[in-house]
């Protein structure tokens, strides 16, 4: 009986220490080259990305790179320091994902649909940006969790 008590113990606090919580995608990520930080927030219910540090080799005379891929003329020459990237992903606590997002991608200048989750752990975000509506037209990258320092 006692045996019982403590694996009935031990299956709850397993349960909600692996729990996904929807904050869980929150924080500072570095991308999958390691050259820029992105920071997710949280906004009514909806999680968007912002592009808040690129590591000084991808800087020219002292300045950010610019968004000179971008469809619109007039946004080229914006900073990609300070670019939202990412955006409009709510939490589906049954699929354990965060979906219906939208990323963009500065070096190609498209914006694709987009859905996260979480593969190994908190600290490894699975992204999936994909077309038309098929989930597996599309390219998966990871990002790990890192701090503004």
């Amino acid at each position: 009986m006692k045996q019982l008590l403590v694996l009935g113990v031990l299956t709850l606090w397993l349960t909600t220490a692996l729990a996904q919580k929807p904050t869980d995608i929150t924080g500072i990520w570095w991308n999958d080259e390691k050259t820029s930080k992105i920071e997710v927030v949280e906004q009514n219910g909806n999680y968007m990305g912002t592009i808040v540090y690129m590591i000084p080799e991808k800087y020219k005379n002292g300045e950010a790179p610019k968004d000179k891929e971008n469809p619109d003329k007039a946004l080229r020459n914006r900073s990609i320091v300070g670019l939202q990237i990412l955006s409009q992903l709510t939490y589906d606590a049954g699929k354990k994902e965060w979906q219906g997002g939208r990323i963009y991608d500065p070096k190609s200048g498209k914006t694709y649909d987009c859905f996260a989750w979480f593969d190994k752990d908190t600290n490894t975000l699975s992204l999936k940006g994909y077309v038309v509506g098929i989930r597996w037209l599309g390219k998966s990258t990871e990002w790990t969790r890192t701090s503004l320092n």
